[in-house]
């Protein structure tokens, strides 16, 4: 092996504008909040987590319907699972005793019933047609995929037809729907809860094995010659090639955005893009002077109520939503070449 005294990192100059920017505006974000600014860097985090482990749960559900494979699947299972414990611990920070409590507002915990089931159609229809999620096709915009750009603004073109529909869908079925809300069902507490959590994902990760078995696929892995380290200064600087260059494991990936939206939730709300590109279109709405008044956007949790809440643009669900792309752009131009 070659030494890499000369040309040990090879760095992309967009890489450092993009550091550059991360640290510049993040440093602006703080003088308005230190919240929305700490924020930013978890949404960069998100970002980074995301383009390294190829987390999309769009890719998900298609890799489980064309292929037969549950491997992204049962990843983001396995993150959920570990993190709800996380976020038992906040939740109880929140509201000591959920028998007792009302229903947190901050949390995702929304009205169940018609319109879930549509949206939740809806939303799957979407990420066929358009080949991802909202928060992977984020992400791909920081790699320069153009057809996610397109998609990204398919959903905001979507989310201003909701808007102007919104009103019909909150009288008609979403104010009607009660909010399902797992620790004050049957008064089985956090501990109660979280058990059943554990019982329903481990019993959908076995049919999914089951499925994955019974279709038949079998993953082929493409082994790469392991790259060897032998001076110090190699050595001391694998750690950079192991972030850098190769893949992370993608129920790493699920466990780190799980934690991150944990965090999130402790210090606002937890983390969610959705709602802040229903803002954005109802910002554009508004810019045409056709801006409709929402009815009961401010009684929903989690990033919905964000549409409602933000009249600036620099907003704490703003920092929680582009900063993914800065921070998938930034890891996808540095390029680490360890010689």
């Amino acid at each position: 092996m070659e030494t890499i005294a000369k040309n040990l990192i090879n760095i992309k100059l967009s890489s450092i504008v993009a550091a550059i920017f991360i640290i510049g505006f993040g440093f602006y974000l703080n003088t308005i909040s230190q919240i929305t600014g700490l924020i930013w860097i978890f949404s960069v985090l998100a970002g980074i987590t995301l383009q390294r482990s190829r987390l999309c749960f769009a890719s998900s559900f298609r890799d489980l319907f064309l292929f037969g494979s549950t491997k992204t699947l049962k990843a983001i299972l396995i993150g959920l699972m570990i993190s709800s414990l996380g976020f038992v611990l906040v939740m109880r920070s929140i509201v000591l005793d959920p028998t007792i409590g009302s229903i947190p507002s901050d949390p995702y915990i929304l009205p169940f019933g018609i319109s879930t089931v549509i949206g939740g159609l809806l939303f799957g229809f979407g990420m066929v047609i358009s080949g991802g999620c909202v928060s992977g096709s984020l992400y791909r915009i920081g790699e320069g995929y153009i057809a996610s750009l397109v998609t990204i603004i398919g959903v905001l073109i979507g989310l201003t037809i909701l808007s102007l529909t919104w009103n019909w869908w909150w009288d008609n079925l979403i104010s009607n729907e009660p909010k399902l809300w797992l620790p004050q069902i049957l008064d089985i507490g956090y501990l109660g809860a979280f058990l059943i959590t554990l019982l329903i994902g481990g019993a959908v990760f076995i049919g999914l094995t089951f499925f994955e078995h019974k279709s038949g696929y079998k993953e082929y892995k493409f082994t790469q010659k392991e790259t060897q380290f032998e001076s110090l200064i190699e050595k001391l600087m694998s750690p950079l090639y192991v972030i850098f260059k190769l893949p992370w494991n993608i129920t790493l990936g699920a466990i780190i955005i799980g934690f991150i939206s944990m965090f999130l939730l402790l210090i606002a709300k937890p983390f969610g893009v959705t709602g802040e590109l229903f803002a954005s279109s109802n910002r554009i709405l508004d810019l045409i002077g056709i801006a409709p008044i929402n009815k009961g956007l401010n009684e929903l949790g989690g990033c919905v109520a964000n549409a409602s809440s933000n009249s600036s643009y620099i907003s704490n669900s703003f920092a929680a939503t582009w900063g993914i792309i800065p921070g998938s752009f930034w890891l996808h131009h540095l390029q680490v070449n360890l010689k």
